[in-house]
């Protein structure tokens, strides 16, 4: 319909004169602010950076103006920016938890800006205290984590995040990674079969090695990875498949090792204990020149063990070189080397496999001779580059080596009698790994709307070779048997003592090769509400498996496997106030599948999702943080066997053949508490609820009975620790702390599934109940200028308890046991 031109002609002259009058404000409002704008151009800048006293960027470091409203924090690198200042004679203090205060008198000229470059200090008698690295002062909240790899902080993050700083690896006097995530609730030791490697869960999913990184590329889990190496190790729970591929929903684990500085220092220091233990260690830093930094640090550990006959032995090092290649790109590269010789031990073990031998704590089954050999070398190097200061591009490569050599008498198994017949195992592992990604991060608006953005792709091949090996029987028609004990009668057999020659059979290779590319946006409409959006599209390739035979020399090769995902993310944070977030988001996970359908084709990726709500809370200016995580996980298509073949009516009995029709539900909640609520004092506790259970499953044989937790899954687990120290008296520099640790009953064994064996072939009941166990650490420590002494006493109620994997590896956990370590700093 055409606009009428009489009503046209009255309406155009209002139309001037409404623009006329808008036309008119914006010119008062232009002159308004150049007024102001001329009035500010008079005004001046403080500008400049604060290091903390080993000569490292301080974050989050007061600056204020004496006697007046001014002032700032400094920024993730040390600097600050306070505008618009008045010219003039000022004093500006620097102030910082844990640091001298500093005053310094300055004079700030008209349209120009004041430099200032200053280093903080604390007292020698300081025991590393609060801020010495410029991050005590803040809360998890406020701190950027290298695995989330946004430069943003845990706040803006629509997901759960811990850390455990170095600081509480020194206070607890950690000696494995079991005794760091102690600390992380929903995170725990699922098993440790034959003491060889510790196994976690988290939300009821199993870690491997692909949940496992240090400085942001893949380990192997089956190395015991050295703990006075970490800076840090960071936690993100939930799903991260957008960042890494193929990772269990439960969480991801980040080992960040100790980094080169550019002033002179380091450590040495000597750790003992119970059962010889004895561990010597060094860490030394400093400058080669003003654009090159080193470190090295490394360690020797001897110990026994409070079970008779184990013994363990470590070397370890770890070299890294920082370069400042410009102001703007820097390059790290660094390495490591382990080397672990011990006893493996499977414990007690179970007898009629369901009951869990009762024998004193200190009982060794296995034989004399048994060893496991573990090698594991890494290197790595990492270019950051800044094109200004919204974007930059990060690169990394790296290679690790693994290498297992193992024989043993393993699986302690007895009978109803009884009776165990010893089972040797011999094996051999070989595994390359090569790793490449590329992240660009920046920032930039649309309007008045931030966006910071993620983008890069990520490819890695795992090449691994499984050594076999034929091994003897000295009892005829049982292939590796090696002799026989009775549990109830010690006397009743007599022990071999000699090590059969084990005679290497086959080789198996299997190369996998990952490929994956990724973006995700977190947009900030403004400082209340940000959401987060991305996509991860990733390939996996198993390449196929060639088989020798040292026999004959024959070769055999397999058949390959594709698979492929799209990974989807979205989250919405929302602070009602700046102390205050409330999020929630949604994810999807993939997890490969062996096994193939009824009509010969490998199985399909599952696809798992994930939704998470939470809050996070900052208390008492931002020193402590609590918050709450709630998460529902769900995979609905859980590979189970087959019912029927392929025709529809015949009965499927192979275990290998498999249908995706089955239903797994993971729900629970988590409540993290962190901080350092008064000067000196750290505190980490939390509480979680987890409830994984098998949903739904075919009624047919070899399917997991609906209903049932699955195995290794503990419905509840908390933590609490706490280490003070002493500021201002005449015990100056004294430390005392406590730590609590609690896992829930769990089930070990293995699930019930439908057509399993009656007795006296199997057992009716596959679980074993474990019950739930509490344990309590004290430490007490003192420095005195360089020198320092911490003491620990871990499991002071001797509580006894196991650690499980499945039915056959079942160890006590350690009984009462010291711990001491001397240090000096320079």
């Amino acid at each position: 319909m055409l606009f009428p031109i009489r009503s046209l002609k009255k309406a155009i002259p209002a139309f001037l004169c409404a623009k006329f009058r808008a036309l008119k404000k914006i010119y008062f409002l232009i002159v308004f602010v150049l007024i102001n704008v001329a009035v500010m151009a008079q005004n001046g800048v403080i500008k400049g950076k604060i290091n903390t006293a080993d000569g490292e960027p301080a974050a989050f470091v007061t600056i204020g103006l004496k006697d007046t409203k001014k002032g700032t924090l400094t920024n993730e690198d040390g600097t600050f920016t306070v505008k618009n200042i008045k010219p003039g004679v000022y004093t500006l203090v620097i102030t910082c938890t844990g640091c001298q205060t500093i005053q310094k008198t300055i004079t700030v000229g008209p349209d120009q800006a004041t430099e200032i470059h200053l280093d903080l200090q604390n007292t020698a008698s300081q025991l590393n205290e609060v801020v010495v690295d410029g991050t005590r002062t803040r809360t998890i909240n406020r701190k950027p984590v290298s695995i989330g790899k946004l430069p943003v902080p845990v706040m803006d993050l629509p997901q759960s995040v811990a850390i455990i700083g170095h600081e509480v690896l020194e206070d607890q006097q950690a000696q494995r990674l079991s005794d760091v995530v102690k600390n992380v609730n929903g995170v725990y030791m699922a098993s440790q079969r034959a003491g060889t490697q510790e196994t976690f869960n988290a939300r009821g999913y199993g870690f491997s090695s692909t949940n496992m990184f240090k400085n942001g590329t893949r380990v192997n889990s089956g190395a015991m990875p050295e703990m006075s190496s970490l800076e840090r190790v960071e936690i993100l729970k939930g799903s991260a498949a957008i960042l890494y591929g193929n990772v269990a929903p439960g969480a991801v684990m980040n080992m960040v090792t100790k980094q080169p500085k550019f002033n002179f220092g380091g450590e040495v220091s000597l750790r003992a204990g119970s059962y010889g233990l004895l561990k010597p260690a060094f860490d030394v830093y400093g400058p080669i020149s003003s654009k090159i930094a080193y470190r090295v640090n490394g360690t020797f550990e001897t110990a026994d063990s409070y079970r008779d006959q184990v013994h363990s032995k470590r070397y370890y090092v770890n070299p890294s070189l920082l370069f400042k290649l410009s102001d703007r790109t820097e390059l790290l590269v660094q390495g490591d080397y382990l080397k672990h010789d011990f006893t493996p031990d499977f414990g007690l073990g179970s007898i009629a496999d369901t009951i869990i031998n009762k024998a004193s704590r200190n009982t060794f089954y296995g034989a004399l001779w048994q060893y496991a050999h573990t090698q594991q070398s890494t290197a790595s190097a990492n270019i950051k580059h800044k094109f200004n200061d919204n974007w930059s591009i990060n690169g990394l490569v790296s290679y690790s080596k693994y290498t297992r050599d193992y024989y043993s008498i393993e699986r302690i198994q007895f009978d109803t009698l009884g009776i165990w017949r010893r089972p040797l195992g011999r094996n051999a592992t070989n595994e390359d790994y090569y790793a490449a990604q590329i992240d660009l991060t920046g920032k930039f608006k649309t309007g008045a709307v931030e966006h910071t953005v993620l983008a890069g792709v990520d490819a890695d091949r795992y090449v691994t070779g499984t050594y076999t090996y034929g091994v003897p029987s000295v009892l005829p028609k049982t292939a590796g048997i090696y002799d026989s004990i009775s549990v109830y009668d010690p006397a009743k057999y007599t022990r071999r003592t000699d090590m059969p020659e084990a005679t290497l059979q086959s080789v198996n290779n299997v190369p996998i090769n990952r490929l994956g590319a990724y973006i995700q946006d977190l947009v900030s409409i403004s400082e209340k509400l940000k959401v987060l959006a991305g996509v991860r599209v990733s390939y996996l390739q198993n390449e196929a498996t060639v088989s020798y035979s040292f026999k004959d020399g024959s070769k055999t090769v397999g058949k390959g496997k594709y698979d492929n995902a799209v990974s989807p993310r979205f989250g919405i944070v929302y602070k009602p106030i700046a102390t205050t977030a409330l999020f929630a988001s949604y994810s999807t996970s993939f997890t490969p599948n062996t096994g193939q359908d009824i009509y010969g084709d490998n199985l399909r990726p599952s696809i798992i999702n994930q939704y998470e709500v939470g809050v996070k809370n900052d208390f008492f200016k931002g020193l402590l943080s609590v918050n709450v995580t709630g998460y529902r996980i769900r995979n609905n298509n859980y590979a189970q066997t087959a019912p029927f073949k392929a025709d529809g009516t015949s009965i499927n009995t192979d275990t290998n053949i498999k249908m995706m029709i089955g239903e797994t539900l993971s729900q629970g909640v988590e409540v993290d508490i962190a901080g350092h609520p008064l000067p000196g004092l750290d505190v980490i506790g939390g509480y979680s609820y987890n409830s994984m259970t098998v949903e739904k499953t075919p009624d047919s044989k070899g399917s997991v009975i609906p209903g049932q937790r699955l195995v290794g899954n503990p419905n509840h687990t908390a933590n609490a620790s706490a280490f003070y120290t002493f500021q201002k008296s005449a015990i100056k520099g004294l430390k005392v702390g406590a730590g609590f640790y609690y896992i829930g009953q769990r089930y070990a064994g293995w699930n019930n599934t439908v057509g399993q064996k009656a007795p006296p072939a199997g057992p009716l009941n596959r679980l074993i109940s474990v019950p739930g166990y509490t344990t309590l650490d004290l430490s007490a420590g003192y420095t005195f200028k360089r020198f320092a002494v911490m003491g620990k006493v871990s499991n002071v109620t001797n509580t006894y308890n196991y650690y499980i994997h499945e039915n056959y590896s079942i160890n006590p956990i350690p009984p009462t046991q010291f711990v001491g370590t001397v240090s000096y700093k320079f």
